[in-house]
């Protein structure tokens, strides 16, 4: 991203601003509009269309849902910062943190989530199927979902010896499953269409 200080012949295009995660915080206000930080670089998108909030928000509820009954950990949903370095700090659209690792939540989440989803967004499928999940892989999330709703599947990869392997893909009528939760399930045809629970 350029900003032109002038638009004479002779004016170069400014340096872009890079970030660490702290100046970020001192010098933004909070805020609700999706921002993340990819290497210094401040990114920031348009807020998701209503029918990928509606299927972050069913996966989140049936989630927050069963761990709040087992006494698990914690759920949230975006906007919450999720920092990895301190250049480097993503809003997954639902994430999961096991009890034991509580501490992690302070004003943001400081360390990788243990569960973290990702709804496709339109335009964003590179990111979420690349980059963040090269980048969940590296950090150590321990479980991914990636969920889609252009081809309404459900993707589930589990961390093992530090590279993803996909535990399952699910399809409409099939139930996705947790490997890292186990007896968390949900079905594809709710998340998508609200269909049962």
């Amino acid at each position: 991203m350029s900003i032109v200080v002038d638009s004479s012949p002779e004016a170069v295009p400014a340096a872009r601003r890079l970030y660490t995660y702290d100046e970020l915080v001192a010098e933004m206000p909070e805020t609700n509009q999706p921002h993340e930080l990819w290497d210094g670089e401040l990114i920031m998108a348009p807020a998701p269309f209503f029918d990928h909030q509606k299927t972050v928000l069913r996966f989140y509820r049936k989630l927050d849902d069963w761990v709040s009954a087992r006494n698990l950990g914690e759920v949230i949903a975006s906007p919450i910062d999720m920092v990895l370095s301190a250049h480097r700090a993503v809003q997954p659209d639902v994430a999961f943190i096991a009890k034991e690792r509580l501490a992690i939540i302070q004003r943001a989440i400081l360390g990788p989530a243990d569960l973290v989803a990702e709804v496709v967004s339109l335009g964003g499928r590179n990111r979420d199927r690349i980059e963040k999940r090269d980048l969940y892989e590296q950090h150590g999330v321990k479980e991914y979902w990636i969920i889609d709703p252009e081809p309404e599947t459900v993707e589930v990869l589990a961390l093992v010896n530090g590279r993803y392997e996909l535990v399952q893909r699910s399809l409409p009528g099939e139930t996705a499953a947790s490997r890292l939760l186990p007896g968390f399930q949900v079905s594809v045809g709710y998340l998508f269409r609200g269909e049962g629970k």
